[in-house]
């Protein structure tokens, strides 16, 4: 029953994405690539939450709260000031600049070589870190859910191998022969299908805890673990309150306005005042998350009265403990839609990044753009192959793979932040000075990570690496404004409006931004 259900509702999403994209051209750049330039609201808010959510994060931020409860929630809240921040901000100049991706910027307003080089840390970052730990995470999850080794007769690595190579090959046509719109309407359907899934959890966990009520068993678990329900948490928490006010909106601000595999949505809009209207919408939704991937964690600790052996088991114990067998095959196939969508969308992302910012540019400059097309799904084909091969070997990654995902991603993310922000505050800082900020960003870091902080200092007298990359980013903006002081651009850099889209932004952008970001600071006051 639950593997029809399962089997069911993941063709129903696959059928609907088809029809859907009929009347596309995915033989040009815009059609392929950003779906026309015709992405509403709604698409571009479902499309940016689904992408997100994926099963190491819900998996692993819960685990976190089993641990350390709602403190681990400022991944979450944050995330939606940073969204209203793009919006205001970043949205506008990257729709009047007509831009497909994130390094085509940089090549205006710096060189190609900067262009490359940051769609090679993008690449880089991609194959071997995200791509493999999505599948890795999520195929650990479908494995368990449906107990495929015992199912099968094989052992749980065995099960692993499969499942990874099943969800990476659906992934890689989705994303490489549907192009973003298949991508982006799948994703609609399945963040639907996520929030009421993902909301189910909690309801059914309280319930369990208060015999049948929500309410009562919201109140038991208040007053039997109120140290749970602590929003700054104490000096050894993994996310010291005071990394709020440093590394902490430097990734969430790079992760939701920078990163290529998210903000290629917003990019997709059919103008700026839908563009703005789905990051506002997809950060009221955001404020919600803590109930999808904190509160679980929370309710976990207290049904199994904090004995689980590993904490990252906590959801999926959860899961089968209070979720009623029906619901099960239906949960499944909304997580699975989860993990697709971060796969496929990351795997799309690197396509576009290749195909426009390395083939074009580099390999072949006189392509046309069906050949640019063409080229980039050849690469995406050898990307998820190769991610497919790396996935199971993260079995042997730390623990807390979603503390992992985000310390590694520091190699790339920052130094990437530092040269988009300068590029656009400033007129006269020249390429040399986006190269060096980029090779001391990546280096700098590797050492403090890898080097210092494991084999010198130690880990536990080492600065947290959210304040690492705060003191990184402010000393490379600090090289790159030093270095166009002394050796400026011969002219200003002005950003042309290419009349792509309509620019003229959503009326009530500041208000309803305003809003949000209230909120956020009230739900920390409270919950201090």
């Amino acid at each position: 029953m639950a593997i029809l259900s399962f089997l069911a509702f993941t063709l129903l999403v696959a059928v609907i994405s088809y029809m859907a994209t009929r009347g596309t051209d995915e033989n040009s750049s815009d059609g392929y690539f950003l779906g026309g330039r015709s992405l509403t609201a709604g698409v571009i808010a479902g499309s940016l939450l689904l992408t997100n959510l994926s099963t190491e994060q819900i998996v692993g931020l819960n685990g976190q709260a089993y641990t350390e409860g709602i403190l681990v929630m400022a991944w979450e809240t944050l995330a939606a000031i940073a969204m209203v921040v793009t919006a205001v901000f970043l949205l506008p100049r990257y729709l009047k600049g007509g831009i497909t991706t994130v390094p085509q910027f940089l090549e205006e307003r710096y060189d190609k070589t900067t262009k490359s080089i940051t769609s090679a840390l993008f690449l880089s970052g991609y194959v071997v870190v995200f791509l493999p730990i999505v599948l890795y995470s999520g195929s650990l999850a479908i494995s368990t859910m449906f107990d495929i080794p015992t199912m099968l007769g094989i052992s749980l690595n065995a099960s692993v191998w499969l499942c990874v190579w099943g969800i990476g090959i659906i992934g890689s046509i989705y994303a490489i022969f549907g192009g973003l719109k298949a991508v982006a309407v799948s994703d609609t359907i399945n963040a639907v299908g996520l929030l009421v899934g993902g909301l189910m959890i909690p309801i059914f966990g309280l319930m369990h805890i208060g015999d049948g009520s929500m309410i009562a068993g919201m109140s038991i678990l208040m007053a039997e673990a109120p140290e749970k329900f602590n929003s700054i948490g104490g000096s050894d928490a993994s996310v010291p309150f005071a990394t709020i006010f440093t590394g902490m909106m430097l990734v969430q601000l790079f992760y939701w306005g920078t990163n290529q595999a998210i903000i290629q949505r917003a990019l997709a809009a059919k103008n700026l005042e839908e563009g703005q209207k789905g990051l506002l919408l997809a950060a009221f939704f955001k404020i919600l998350g803590p109930l999808i991937v904190v509160l679980p964690g929370v309710i976990a600790y207290q049904i199994f009265q904090g004995n689980l052996e590993i904490a990252d088991q906590a959801y999926p114990k959860l899961v089968s403990t209070v979720l009623p067998v029906g619901l099960v095959g239906f949960f499944a196939a909304v997580l699975f839609g989860a993990i697709l969508s971060s796969f496929n969308s990351a795997l799309n992302s690197s396509v576009t990044l290749f195909g426009l910012d390395i083939y074009k540019a580099h390999i072949n400059p006189d392509a046309d753009e069906k050949t640019v097309v063409k080229y980039g799904k050849m690469f995406g084909i050898f990307l998820a192959i190769l991610a497919m091969f790396i996935a199971p070997f993260i079995a042997n990654a730390p623990d807390g793979l979603f503390g992992y995902l985000q310390e590694v991603n520091g190699c790339y993310s920052i130094p990437i932040l530092t040269i988009i922000v300068v590029g656009y505050l400033t007129k006269r800082v020249p390429a040399i000075a986006a190269k060096i900020a980029i090779v001391s960003g990546v280096v700098l870091y590797s050492i403090s990570q890898f080097i210092l902080k494991p084999f010198v200092v130690g880990a536990e007298s080492y600065p947290h690496f959210l304040h690492v990359m705060a003191i990184l980013f402010v000393l490379n903006v600090s090289i790159m404004l030093v270095i166009g002081k002394l050796q400026p651009r011969e002219t200003a850099f002005e950003l042309a409006y290419t009349e792509q889209v309509e620019i003229t932004p959503y009326k009530y952008l500041m208000p309803v931004g305003g809003a949000i970001c209230a909120v956020v600071i009230f739900i920390y006051i409270y919950f201090a």
